[in-house]
């Protein structure tokens, strides 16, 4: 699997101790936010960089980080196929990818320390899909799963 990973100057700590996780881990990933505090991106530069390419499955999965998470993620979120979720716990990160099958995990770097968002992203890369839920849920997320496809097909065409 091959990540992006991106952050606003807000996030770019965090995004730092991620990455040196994900070096160690072996994950392999690219950087496609801000590089060098002298010369900033915007958090919707970085996740409107991003997400096109999670979109065209250039990455499968991305991590953004910015103040709070949330500017990325909605950002993220107007990619069609692009599945952004915005966490603050272990829990949200888990049930992100397993309820709802987020394809980007946003961090914010004013709540979340780099410590937490190391451990969020190990939860995020570990769960599957459906992973630990009862099997009545598991039926009704690939039933929702297909309603939010019509959604998306609706908004941006099929």
């Amino acid at each position: 699997m091959k990540l992006a990973i991106g952050s606003d100057k807000s996030g770019f700590a965090v995004k730092e101790a991620v990455k040196a996780y994900l070096k160690e881990a072996g994950v392999e990933f690219d950087d496609l936010g801000t590089v060098d505090l002298n010369e900033v991106h915007p958090y919707y530069r970085v996740a409107g960089d991003v997400a096109p390419k999670v979109q065209d499955g250039t990455y499968e999965k991305a991590i953004l980080i910015c103040g709070t998470g949330a500017g990325m993620s909605v950002v993220a979120n107007k990619f069609k196929g692009v599945h952004a979720v915005a966490c603050e716990s272990l829990y949200a990160a888990k049930m992100a990818r397993a309820i709802n099958n987020a394809n980007v995990l946003c961090m914010g770097g004013w709540i979340v320390g780099p410590e937490m968002a190391i451990e969020m992203v190990k939860m995020f890369l570990k769960t599957d899909w459906c992973q630990d839920l009862e099997d009545w849920r598991a039926v009704n997320m690939h039933k929702f799963a297909a309603e939010v496809k019509a959604i998306e097909d609706r908004i941006y065409g099929a």
